[in-house]
């Protein structure tokens, strides 16, 4: 969720500055040719369009709605956008202690990529679940996967979790497509 609220908010930053530059752009045409017509933006139109309008018209009023709307959905999405920390047991009454899924995930994979016939491994963590993606050129899945996964789960009781997160091994290997 929190790549979305970027990206949402990246794109109603460049909307604004457009908007801007667009304003000044217009107000810059506007100052130098006074009696012409608009740049770009029928601003007249606009005006007496609107000038027939008032606070109790109906466009006006869903306009505000929909304003409205859009507001709660962007709070609620930026609400939802918090922070995902692992839980780590308080070594007292008053300290709290977490870390990142990311440091989880480091941890793990450094661990995995030190065991023997491992060439490489992507790691996921999260409160709830690690997944290891490991390949080896060496050894099949049936010959890896038991011992990395006996290995993940072992640090993962190490390390001082609140709720242990269930673990998931794949081994990607060219001896299992033989």
């Amino acid at each position: 969720m929190r790549v979305f609220v970027r990206l949402l908010s990246t794109l109603l930053g460049l909307a604004v500055a457009a908007a801007g530059a667009l304003l000044a752009l217009e107000v810059g045409w506007h100052w130098w040719r006074p009696a012409g017509s608009p740049l770009i933006v029928p601003w007249r139109r606009w005006q007496e369009a609107l000038s027939t309008m008032n606070w109790a018209s109906a466009p006006v009023q869903w306009i505000a709605a929909a304003v409205a709307v859009g507001g709660l959905v962007l709070v609620l999405f930026a609400a939802s956008a918090r922070r995902r920390a692992v839980r780590l047991t308080d070594p007292a009454d008053e300290v709290s202690v977490t870390t990142t899924p990311r440091s989880l995930a480091r941890l793990v994979g450094r661990h995995v990529r030190a065991e023997d016939n491992v060439t490489g491994a992507s790691v996921t963590a999260s409160a709830k679940k690690v997944r290891v993606r490991a390949t080896s050129r060496l050894a099949t899945e049936g010959e890896l996967r038991p011992r990395l996964l006996e290995t993940v789960r072992a640090l993962v009781a190490d390390v001082p979790l609140v709720r242990k997160p269930k673990v998931s091994v794949v081994v990607d290997s060219p001896k299992d497509r033989r």
